[in-house]
């Protein structure tokens, strides 16, 4: 059976809301699924993985990576994950300028590793409502799809 990670950061609950839809459709699709806060994942745990995700948030007007996430993102730049299928998603508000630029952010960095990605990034304002999860599901079958593609 096919392995993701899906490791989120989240200062409001947005994005944990976010990483669990995720993580409940790649199980609702056959895959062994599991989500970790970021502080608890290093990048070098993606080599076990099939499907790797990233969730997280921008902070503020700035458009920073979190803190918190900061790590896990340096660190990717030392791994190889060719042949692996990535996804990256996230919550911003669009009041700011860069909306959801930490999204976009991680999606370049894990270009670098070699891996594949799985989709469009799913990018939310704010909190997931019931119009965000169909994209969150997409994104989930659109990982399973490109697994089985590069099998």
């Amino acid at each position: 059976m096919p392995k993701a990670l899906v490791t989120f950061a989240s200062l409001t609950g947005n994005d944990e809301e976010i990483a669990n839809i995720m993580t409940k459709s790649l199980v609702n699709l056959g895959i062994d699924a599991r989500m970790v806060e970021c502080q608890s994942v290093y990048a070098t745990d993606f080599l076990e993985e099939d499907i790797c995700v990233v969730v997280t948030y921008t902070y503020g007007a700035a458009a920073d990576l979190p803190d918190e996430i900061v790590d896990l993102y340096e660190e990717l730049s030392d791994v190889d994950l060719t042949g692996k299928i990535f996804a990256t998603l996230g919550s911003g508000e669009y009041d700011y300028e860069e909306f959801c630029k930490s999204v976009d952010d991680f999606t370049e960095q894990f270009k670098q590793t070699g891996a594949i990605q799985a989709g469009e990034a799913v990018k939310i304002e704010l909190y997931p409502e019931d119009e965000d999860i169909p994209l969150i599901e997409q994104l989930a079958q659109q990982c399973v799809d490109s697994y089985q593609q590069h099998q």
